[in-house]
């Protein structure tokens, strides 16, 4: 400690200064070191709450005295606890969902309650209950559900009920057949509410459109050509190699609905359906009298002979054939998405083979070998001649790929997170600082060595006093050093000592406090030197 004083002493005040301050700032590293190490690893409780559930949430942690983190639309809480939290939590219904169910109608009573109020709790109440069952979905994060119900307008029977779905996924978009999916559980909620009626989108993508949409014609072509796209290319590289064969397919699709209804007659064909046949005979034969007349009454007249007769005969045959023509009557829809044209382009890399000197050579494939890749590949695409369907296979050199960027190496920190290396960065800081200002200072500290005056003798020991000594410059002289008195085993008698040794080490116990300074002198001048 005396030690410690002097060095303090022998500083001069701006030197002092930076020791304070370094010290400080080392005392003030060293705890914030020590906080990074002892704080808890915080993992994410819940994210995306909206303020009513996470404020829910918060309240909730602070009544438990659980340590939280707010960081925007995160609560982060210690990983070790995190499970612990949300179970418990959850056991108190948090975090609460804001879309109510039909627990609104609880609240309805008889009395004050119009018919106009009901409906739209009840609707209020359907829309909460699909959200909750949307939102239900591990992949979905918050849901809305909007219902425009008919009503019951006598005069206006063609307006249909309509719907829409917005939905926030944890991660990318909605898929097809998710939003096919939500399409027929509100429609299937809905009394007289139809899958085509209800639009769902997505807070990232916009409108998502389902599988059976027309509009997604244009993606089911593009996801038929990856699929054949991918299907040629591991055929080829099963034979060329990894990396030798471009393959670039192109699905051309029809985009319009068609409906052909066809009826063709035949007239050179015809089947007997039915005949009919009817035969008519007529007999008849008159034996009546004359016919009464003026004639007849005069004696000459034709009465005068008697009565005449007559016979009559008919035949008539009816034949009917009722003939059926042969129709044939055909009906063909066609829908979108069907495949028009397939073209198939492949580029093949041309092989290298050791040449007579060693250095390589392009040896090109044969005609052969490129028939039968293209035989593979139309087998793979199921290629339609009569579709116009194109197959091209060409084998060129392919150009080396030029790396990009320089060559990452791994090195000892890759294994390192990142807040191991803040705390390596601080724990290097304090370190520097305290090299620079705290043990530079104290070691490039000079004390100027003063002069050590004679001890003064007594008077009484005046006659035994010890010679006058010169002051003390650092450097050891052994001719200048004076003779002291060495006692004997009889403490009566002395004797002048020649020794060197003898001498330096008595003069050192007669000056402590001026050898000690002259050491220290020594060693500052060494480090200033180093």
């Amino acid at each position: 400690m005396p030690q410690l004083l002097s060095v303090w002493s022998a500083l001069s005040p701006q030197r002092k200064a930076v020791v304070v301050l370094a010290t400080v700032a080392m005392f003030a590293a060293v705890l914030a070191v020590a906080r990074l190490a002892t704080a808890p690893t915080m993992g994410l409780l819940y994210g995306g709450l909206e303020s009513g559930p996470a404020g829910e949430v918060v309240r909730a942690l602070d009544q438990r005295g659980i340590t939280y983190e707010v960081r925007g639309d995160s609560i982060w809480v210690e990983s070790p606890r995190r499970d612990e939290i949300r179970m418990s939590l959850a056991a108190d219904g948090l975090p609460s969902n804001n879309a109510a169910g039909y627990e609104l109608l609880d609240g309805l009573s008889g009395f004050g309650t119009t018919s106009q109020m009901f409906d739209a709790a009840y609707w209020r109440a359907k829309e909460g209950e699909l959200a909750r069952t949307i939102t239900a979905s591990p992949q979905i994060r918050a849901a809305r559900v909007h219902i425009a119900p008919a009503g019951t307008q006598p005069f206006r029977r063609e307006i249909r009920p309509s719907a829409s779905v917005t939905v926030t996924t944890l991660g990318g978009q909605l898929a097809p057949g998710q939003a096919k999916a939500l399409k027929f559980l509100v429609a299937s909620a809905v009394a007289g509410l139809q899958p085509e009626d209800v639009s769902v989108i997505d807070s990232v993508g916009g409108i998502v459109v389902a599988g059976d949409d027309p509009t997604a014609v244009a993606r089911t072509g593009d996801d038929r050509a990856l699929e054949l796209k991918r299907n040629v290319e591991r055929l080829l590289e099963a034979r060329v190699g990894a990396g030798k064969a471009v393959v670039e397919v192109s699905v051309e699709t029809l985009m319009e609905s068609e409906q052909i209804v066809e009826r063709r007659f035949d007239p050179e064909s015809r089947v007997a359906i039915s005949a009919e046949t009817e035969e008519r005979s007529t007999s008849s034969n008159d034996q009546g009298r004359a016919q009464v007349t003026v004639a007849s009454n005069l004696p000459d007249g034709e009465a005068a002979n008697g009565g005449g007769s007559s016979q009559s005969q008919t035949a008539e045959t009816r034949e009917r054939v009722n003939y059926e023509v042969s129709e044939l009557q055909r009906e063909v829809i066609r829908a979108p998405g069907s495949i028009r044209r397939i073209s198939v382009a492949v580029l093949l890399d041309e092989p290298k083979v050791p040449g007579a000197d060693g250095i390589p050579v392009l040896a090109p494939r044969s005609e052969a070998e490129l028939e039968a890749l293209k035989e593979l590949v139309a087998s793979a695409i199921g290629f339609d001649d009569a579709r116009g369907d194109v197959i091209t296979i060409k084998a060129f050199e392919f150009e080396p790929v030029q790396p990009l960027g320089a060559l990452v190496e791994a090195n000892i920190l890759g294994g390192l997170d990142l807040m191991s290396l803040i705390q390596l960065a601080v724990l290097a800081l304090v370190a520097l600082v305290l090299g620079l200002f705290v043990v530079r200072p104290l070691l490039s500290a000079q004390a100027t060595p003063a002069a050590l005056p004679a001890p003064p003798a007594e008077p009484e020991a005046a006659a035994t006093a010890l010679p006058e000594l010169p002051p003390l410059s650092g450097e050891i002289d052994l001719g200048d050093l004076p003779m002291f008195p060495i006692m004997t085993g009889d403490p009566g008698e002395s004797f002048e000592s020649d020794d060197p040794v003898s001498r330096l080490r008595r003069l050192i116990e007669e000056r402590q406090q001026e050898s000690v300074e002259i050491l220290r002198g020594w060693m500052e001048d060494r480090e200033e030197r180093a």
